[in-house]
């Protein structure tokens, strides 16, 4: 089976924390979980059966992969290096938030490679489709836009069709309803997300990008989700892994672009 031309990102899915924060942190396991986009690596990489999968192990807690590097603190407490978290929780014990120095060396060492991964994969001729993963929760916290909202099962965003043509979004989301058996409003464009920095910024720089977005009530809740212990169904990753990929193929193989 041949490779699909697409680029994979994955920049929430990372649990780790970096070694330069050790000990500087107050946020507790529970804290962590509802910030990152926990299992998007097991739901979206598809390994070698697409061109390029780009993801990292650093938690977007700590360092968010997905935001403008002029996005700092104090002024931008959800930037690139963050004081709370998505839910307004603090994440580092007063007065060891990391300074200006250490920021910096945080940003040379975790975002820049990270970066210069994606630039490399879109030297690829073959390339024509990039997706910039994610997962949203089930209601929209506080810091978002839509805070309060329930939200749909999946989100494509192309920034008002400006990082992908509105055609070839529309395809895309009718192969996610058929695949995953969703009614029209399961599938939603631009609402309640267009695209943050990568699709932004990279979209249509040469291809097209799309920001998608997979609600966790579809795999961080029971059956396969226990709160407590944070363990979770791995057959149910697996199986919305084949999902994702029968989403794509079905994508190319009816695509009329």
């Amino acid at each position: 089976m041949s490779k699909l031309p697409i680029l994979i990102c994955i920049p929430h899915g990372g649990t780790n924390i970096p070694d330069e924060l050790q000990n500087r942190i107050v946020i507790n396991k529970k804290d962590l979980l509802d910030d990152i986009d926990a299992f998007t690596k097991e739901i979206y990489d598809l390994g070698n059966k697409v061109l390029h999968v780009i993801s990292t192990d650093i938690a977007r807690t700590f360092v968010d992969m997905n935001r403008n590097p002029e996005d700092l603190p104090p002024e931008q407490p959800d930037g690139i290096i963050k004081s709370m978290t998505c839910y307004e929780r603090q994440i580092y014990i007063y007065g060891k938030e990391p300074d200006e120095k250490l920021t910096q060396e945080l940003i040379e060492k975790y975002y820049k490679p990270y970066q210069m991964k994606i630039l490399n994969a879109l030297r690829d001729e073959q390339l024509e489709l990039a997706l910039d993963c994610h997962s949203m929760a089930e209601i929209a916290p506080g810091i978002s836009p839509d805070h309060g909202q329930k939200r749909p099962s999946i989100c494509l965003g192309n920034c008002f069709g400006q990082s992908c043509t509105v055609e070839m979004t529309k395809h895309l989301a009718n192969c996610f309803r058929k695949v995953f058996e969703l009614e029209e409003d399961g599938v939603l464009i631009n609402k309640p997300f267009q695209g943050k920095y990568t699709t932004q910024w990279y979209g249509n720089k040469p291809v097209p990008w799309i920001h998608v977005e997979l609600n966790r009530n579809l795999f961080l809740k029971e059956p396969w989700f226990d709160q407590e212990t944070q363990n979770i169904d791995k057959t149910r990753l697996q199986n919305l892994n084949g999902l994702f990929e029968k989403t794509l193929r079905m994508f190319f193989d009816t695509s009329t672009q």
